[in-house]
């Protein structure tokens, strides 16, 4: 089966298209990387979405005109995959959507929502596409998030010691394949990946920049260890796995309460102590679970200051632990999740749970998602006999 997997993230700057030919061999879930285009927000869309997040109010016609907007979005990302990476033979899209809020409170999760209309996708494709993974998880207990575990588990199943899947996008989270004692896998948010880089280079730069391209910034700044302390002292980051958080938590006005307590601190200073926050909430996450390896995804690989300074941390007191990129194990770190959702979508359209209760937190595993129909006469496949207990990487090629 061809499918191509939609994705944006928390940093919600563009959508990326991963296009994958996934195949099942046994119990083995084969995927076949086809390639990826991403598709940058146009402006105005970017800024309409970025003044209707948390903390921010809004109201229904906002979110209806958004839902609209990023449906078309996404749909015009998708004619292109199909075209430009599956020859024009899609089988199936899956469709992560945009989160605009997760509904989390006192370590539980009430609700999720993530927007960009799926109708929009079916018919400018005529494929199916699967959608709205999140909520199914949420409503049997568990947290939504991060989904990507079971993608995680499967895939990083059978290397030595215990591997940890690490995705920096705006929020990080790990997932943790095995603990030490070879226990159940367990996945969380770790906290703030870029989202509090990126608010403060934004806001800092008065909108002249909207990320620290290359680490630039940090690499100029130096730590504040007053600052740093008092991010540290955020409640969340002592919860119990597993949990996730959003930025309905790590939000701009969030950052200037930090500020607020210390002096004036130069631009460089700010963004290289949210630099250091990141690397070293990460690493302490990660330490009580003997990790032997840590695979790293996202849009933070791309920051060289952020990659060197987590290495350090996750040296601690001298033992080390290896920090490498996905792209080694034959997944473009900038696009790993947007695979990761195209195989959920292929679970969901064989009838196959796409959760593991000991990474989310639910009562048990989901079929996630709901199907809206592509064009008539486009059947979904029936279940496998064996469902997918491994997945392996075959090396990525084109049409």
């Amino acid at each position: 089966m061809r499918v191509v997997g939609l994705m944006s993230g928390t940093s919600y700057d563009a959508i990326d298209a991963a296009a994958a030919d996934l195949d099942l061999d046994g119990d083995t879930l084969v995927i076949t990387p086809l390639g990826m285009i991403s598709t940058a927000y146009e402006d105005g869309l970017r800024a309409e979405l970025a003044g209707a997040l948390p903390p921010a109010a809004t109201d229904l016609a906002t979110v209806c005109r958004l839902d609209t907007r990023i449906g078309q979005a996404f749909a015009a990302a998708a004619v292109r995959a199909d075209l430009e990476l599956c020859d024009g033979r899609t089988d199936l899209i899956a469709s992560h959507g945009q989160t605009v809020y997760h509904w989390a409170e006192a370590g539980r999760v009430h609700g999720t929502l993530q927007i960009g209309e799926p109708a929009w996708i079916a018919e400018a494709t005529g494929r199916p596409v699967v959608s709205g993974f999140r909520t199914r998880d949420v409503a049997a207990g568990g947290q939504g998030a991060p989904l990507v575990s079971v993608f995680d588990v499967m895939w990083l199943r059978g290397r030595p010691g215990v591997p940890v899947a690490l995705n920096l996008g705006g929020i990080a989270n790990v997932t943790v394949v095995a603990d030490g004692a070879g226990g159940a896998p367990l996945a969380f948010d770790t906290g703030p990946a870029n989202a509090l880089i990126d608010a403060a280079v934004r806001e800092l730069a008065g909108g002249a920049r909207s990320m620290d391209v290359d680490g630039v910034l940090a690499a100029r700044g130096t730590v504040d260890p007053g600052l740093l302390r008092k991010l540290l002292d955020e409640p969340y980051y002592a919860l119990p796995a597993p949990k996730t958080t959003g930025k309905e938590l790590f939000h701009l006005p969030y950052l200037r309460a930090a500020l607020d307590t210390c002096g004036p601190l130069p631009a460089e200073d700010v963004v290289a102590t949210l630099t250091r926050l990141t690397a070293r909430t990460v690493a302490e996450a990660v330490r009580p679970f003997g990790a032997t390896e840590v695979i790293a995804s996202g849009g933070g690989t791309r920051n060289p200051v952020l990659m060197r300074w987590l290495r350090e941390e996750l040296a601690g007191d001298g033992a080390g632990v290896p920090l490498r990129t996905s792209d080694g194990l034959g997944l473009p770190s900038g696009t790993k999740e947007a695979y990761a959702f195209a195989v959920l979508g292929w679970l969901t359209a064989h009838g196959l749970p796409g959760t593991l209760p000991s990474c989310t937190g639910a009562r048990h595993p989901s079929v996630l998602g709901s199907l809206t129909p592509g064009a008539a006469g486009r059947p979904l496949p029936a279940p496998p006999a064996t469902a997918p207990d491994r997945l392996v990487v075959r090396a990525p090629r084109t049409i």
